[in-house]
């Protein structure tokens, strides 16, 4: 992995630059400084993923960010489908897969810019109900209404 670090803030007591002492240059966070005495490593860690998904050995992580690529090709394959075959199972397809793609990316919202303890439980809760609420009301539509598929092609033929 790569960051922007400023040559000069990693280049203390006996590293000496690569290049340029003033410049701003992409390398990698892990710099070996070769001292006299012991030779090691200074290593930055960076957390990308929630740490409820950060216990030891977890495939956690993996297997969601799996789940959510899974789920995108999915939608991009039910557009022609849906547009092709208006029926009430791709409805509900559509219905259960969409409500899951959003409420995915929304906890990602939520991961990022919500902080402490209680704002986190409030806004998951309101992010729980919010998706509760988005899938009965999709499928309250598709069985009360035309459904997903025909209400979007009305839409398109006016």
């Amino acid at each position: 992995m790569a960051a922007l670090v400023r040559l000069s803030s990693v280049c203390h007591r006996g590293v000496s630059p690569l290049l340029f002492r003033s410049s701003s240059l992409i390398r990698p966070l892990a710099v070996q400084k070769k001292d006299r005495d012991c030779p090691y490593l200074i290593t930055a860690k960076i957390h990308a993923t929630p740490s409820n998904y950060a216990g030891s050995g977890s495939k956690a992580a993996s297997l969601h960010w799996t789940g959510e690529r899974i789920l995108s090709v999915v939608l991009l394959g039910l557009a022609p489908v849906a547009y092709y075959y208006p029926v009430p199972a791709v409805d509900y397809t559509l219905a259960a897969a969409l409500t899951l793609h959003g409420h995915w990316g929304l906890g990602q919202v939520l991961t990022d810019y919500v902080h402490g303890d209680f704002k986190i439980k409030m806004a998951n809760a309101g992010l729980f109900l919010l998706s509760t609420v988005t899938f009965a009301g999709l499928c309250y539509f598709n069985y009360h209404d035309v459904g997903i598929c025909k209400a979007v092609a009305l839409l398109w033929s006016k």
